[in-house]
């Protein structure tokens, strides 16, 4: 074994001591309650704020600090749970937050200890990851920052800017009709407005011929959003925390958790404030509301004196825009292909329609459906039985890796949208996908799903791009991969929430057994189950005498009889519609002339009785028959 010279030696020891002296304990005390906000300025609604404030605080840290949350759930009607997306968490799976995953719901009235060394730098943001949780405002920046970074002395100020898409209703009022038997083609609810910043119509402040550093995350739950100033171009630095060699762009395609930073430098004029453009993705919905404005405008400012215009867009749709795509970029560290994979998994995304009706979403015919121990204690509790794949249940869709194998990941999409899938714990190289961001994106929409073809296929690029969410393409595919070297189970997902609750996702057990030596679970977070009544030993049936017995455990909705397709749903339900509707009418119109005689002769109207005919024809049959949220008339 080679020694260290005394410089070295030395050199080695200055890096400790600095490294010990200068990393800190960075704490926040979140208590997590109901406020109102009105971002927009079209409708004041409740959402999820923290320390009765709206929006959230960002959480900023430096790489080395040790980041302390305590999370006291005072919604009093909601779980929830924190997941710190894009962390590592290496050695802290427990602190990863996806509920029955790593940890449990946190119930109102409990509080919950998230507690890890941040050992990366770069853009990252935080989220609820229960239930229908962070659409409603449980969403914000995180940001590692980096003085060591290879363009560190290249900006002066640095700003960061969250796009998201806005919904006036509470996602828990709205999800019912999404996933029904009345929404057959799984068409996702279309939100009332984009933000920029959690607000409209502001300002990023700039001085002339200066150099910022602009951090730009996607923190919405459906909407992919187009990015350019115009009369500026821009340097990309950093994708999903991965430096990146220093590209020029004009455009960006930022799809939801998907992060970038770039540095931007103004001009050398005080004259004109410049439109900073947000285009909202109008291809991912089903229809698009007359007062949807799916074009922003926020500016930035120059002078606060000078006119604030509008942004000129001539693009009829904005698929016809053509952003910088991120298979072309290059990582900084120069990181080379990884060798050919030690496991191969291909995953087909399908949408259907299970026997309830309602439109599910599956990999390779499994709509993820969580068990009823959260999967890190049943790796915990198996002992020798951890690495059989059986434990964790069939619809948990639970794949084991052995440490420090090489992944290969395909993934063939059968629908006709797009996906940003993100995998936990991990970045992972872009390999190959069809087709690329740009005109021909949409292509393959309309026409047969293109899968992918291990002969015949591009070259995989000397020193491929990595990050942590990356965009499947309507009918098309990407391949990506990465090693398993970091002990946990790590959820990987759509990160459309929709298309999570529909069951888009599934689960690495990545070395269990390197996970019962490494891993030990805080007091606190077994606590928290106790109070929820969930069990913290067991199978995904939560049976812990016999973890090969799956009797009881949670399973997805099954399948339709054979012959059923969506179409013949719709038009059953149409039907059903059509028919309960016209017996309502000819109900209430039947009553309306009918008469009859009371007790002391007289004639009564029947219609003029106390609910004849008035309560099917105007309130049951518009409240139980919806299409995509709008009342049938």
């Amino acid at each position: 074994m080679a020694r260290l010279s005394h410089t070295s030696l030395w050199m080695f020891m200055v890096f400790l001591f600095s490294s010990y002296c200068t990393a800190k304990t960075v704490t926040y005390d979140f208590n997590v309650t109901w406020v109102t906000a009105n971002p927009d300025g079209l409708k004041e609604r409740k959402v999820i704020g923290v320390n009765n404030q709206w929006p959230l605080p960002v959480i900023e840290v430096n790489r080395g600090d040790q980041l302390v949350v305590n999370m006291h759930n005072g919604l009093g009607d909601k779980n929830a749970s924190i997941h710190f997306h894009g962390m590592y968490q290496n050695g802290t799976n427990e602190m990863d937050g996806p509920v029955m995953v790593t940890q449990c719901p946190v119930p109102p009235g409990a509080t919950f200890t998230y507690n890890f060394t941040v050992n990366q730098n770069g853009t990252y943001w935080y989220h609820c990851h229960a239930d229908y949780c962070y659409p409603d405002g449980y969403r914000q920046a995180l940001i590692v920052h980096d003085n060591k970074s290879y363009f560190a002395d290249q900006y002066e100020e640095e700003f960061t800017v969250t796009v998201s898409d806005w919904y006036h209703e509470l996602i828990e009022g709205i999800a019912p009709d999404f996933l029904s038997v009345y929404n057959p083609t799984g068409a996702e609810p279309i939100p009332q407005s984009f933000l920029f910043n959690d607000t409209l119509n502001s300002n990023l402040k700039v001085k002339p011929n200066t150099t910022y550093l602009i951090r730009l995350i996607n923190i919405g739950a459906f909407v992919a959003q187009y990015f350019y100033i115009e009369g500026h171009n821009f340097t990309i630095v950093e994708v999903d925390g991965v430096y990146t060699e220093p590209t020029e762009a004009e455009i960006l395609y930022i799809a939801i958790a998907q992060r970038y930073a770039i540095l931007l430098t103004t001009k050398n004029t005080t004259d004109t404030n410049y439109p900073i453009v947000t285009i909202a993705d109008s291809v991912l919905l089903d229809k698009i509301p007359s007062d949807l404005k799916l074009n922003q405008t926020n500016w930035l400012e120059y002078n606060a004196e000078a006119p604030h215009p509008q942004a000129d867009i001539t693009v009829e749709v904005a698929s016809d825009l053509n952003p910088h795509d991120d298979m072309t970029l290059i990582p900084h560290d120069h990181m080379p292909l990884l060798p050919d994979p030690d496991y191969t998994i291909t995953l087909t995304v399908n949408m259907e329609n299970l026997d309830n009706g309602a439109s599910y979403a599956l990999l390779n015919n499994i709509s993820y459906t969580p068990a009823k121990v959260p999967t890190i204690f049943s790796v915990l509790s198996s002992g020798s039985l951890a690495t059989n794949s059986l434990v964790y249940g069939e619809f948990t869709h639970p794949l084991v890796l052995n440490h420090n194998d090489v992944v290969e990941v395909i993934l063939n999409n059968n629908d006709g949208g797009s996906h940003p899938f993100h995998l936990h714990g991990h970045t992972f190289q872009l390999l190959d996908r069809a087709p690329s961001y740009g005109p021909t994106f949409y292509d393959y929409k309309d026409g047969s799903p293109v899968s992918y073809d291990a002969f015949n296929h591009t070259a995989f690029p000397q020193y491929p791009m990595r990050r942590d969410t990356f965009v499947l393409p309507p009918q098309g595919y990407f391949v990506i991969r990465f090693v398993a070297d970091n002990p946990g189970v790590w959820m990987f997902h759509c990160h459309i929430d929709w298309h999570l609750s529909q069951g888009l996702g599934l689960l690495f057990i990545e070395s269990p057994q390197q996970m019962q030596e490494r891993l030990t679970i805080p007091q606190n977070h077994l606590d928290v189950c106790r109070v929820g009544g969930i069990p913290t030993e067991g199978n995904a049936a939560a049976n812990s005498v016999d973890y090969l017995d799956l009797k009881g455990q949670n399973a997805q909705v099954g399948w339709l009889p054979a012959g059923f397709t969506s179409g013949g749903i719709v038009a059953l339900v149409f039907s059903v519609v059509s028919a309960v509707m016209g017996v309502a009418f000819l109900v209430v119109y039947g009553l309306s002339d009918l008469k009859f005689k009371g007790k002391g002769g007289g004639v009564v109207e029947g219609s003029q009785g106390e609910g004849a005919g008035k309560e099917v024809g105007s309130t049951t049959v518009r409240e139980a028959y919806r299409d995509n949220g709008d009342e049938v008339r």
